[in-house]
């Protein structure tokens, strides 16, 4: 088990420093990445606004419940919901819904090439599957994820201040003026940042489940699960450690 795991910490670092050098060095395959840009954040913005909405209303009435038990009254609502949703809400919930549309559907793709021998034919044509593969999905992916994170923040916070101004008694100058003391522009930018790691973690699981499919339909769909899993956790951990690191330019 032990040697598995360290197969597979290798194997996987071995694929991500490929995609980056691939990534940053000629030629490039634009048309492939607009395709996959197009795959990420157009196809999955619907669903994520639909949710970081939804996510945003609860937090909002949820917040307002239970402070007006303890210190009764919800006058920091409008600035904790915001700090809440710029810090954290927006770009894992984003990411996360990311990963289990498009990253599980990276990973059947590929296990279904990788099952047909699909990549073995890439090779025999002297096309490197990482660069074929991987880089431009690489870079679509934290492309579509700072720009899902950019517009998965600023509907949510449009959200929560619509459920203030009809749930609470807020108006909207209210809800920004007790805000602004919470976050400012910063805050939108580590999201985007947030937003575009989350973005670039997802592929390199996702491609290296499917590149590492075993053969059969099992196979296939043993790979999607692992790769939805694995970028699900990663996030979540990489979430901790980039908030730990941006709290010191607070």
């Amino acid at each position: 088990m032990i040697r598995n795991a360290v197969h597979h910490v290798f194997g996987f670092s071995y694929l991500s420093a490929r995609a980056f050098a691939s990534a940053f060095s000629p030629p490039y395959r634009w048309r492939d990445v607009f395709r996959q840009i197009d795959f990420v954040a157009a196809e999955s913005l619907p669903i994520v606004l639909l949710c970081v909405c939804a996510a945003a209303m609860v937090t909002i009435i949820e917040a307002s419940f239970h402070m007006k038990i303890v210190i009764q009254n919800d006058s920091m609502v409008p600035g904790f919901a915001a700090m809440l949703i710029l810090r954290e809400l927006g770009a894992v919930v984003m990411a996360l819904l990311v990963t289990s549309r498009a990253g599980a559907g990276m990973a059947a793709e590929i296990g279904s090439m990788k099952v047909t021998e699909q990549v073995e034919a890439l090779q025999m044509l002297g096309l490197d599957p990482v660069r074929f593969l991987v880089a431009p999905r690489l870079v679509a992916c934290a492309i579509a994820g700072a720009l899902l994170s950019l517009v998965a923040n600023i509907v949510c916070l449009m959200a929560a201040m619509s459920v203030s101004v009809v749930k609470l008694g807020y108006t909207a100058e209210l809800f920004l003026e007790m805000s602004r003391p919470f976050v400012s522009g910063q805050d939108l930018l580590f999201a985007v940042i947030k937003g575009a790691v989350f973005g670039a973690v997802i592929p390199l699981f996702s491609c290296y489940s499917g590149l590492n499919c075993r053969p059969g339909a099992e196979g296939v769909g043993l790979a999607t699960t692992n790769a939805v899993v694995a970028s699900s956790v990663a996030i979540i951990v990489l979430d901790f450690i980039m908030s730990y690191l941006m709290s010191f330019y607070y």
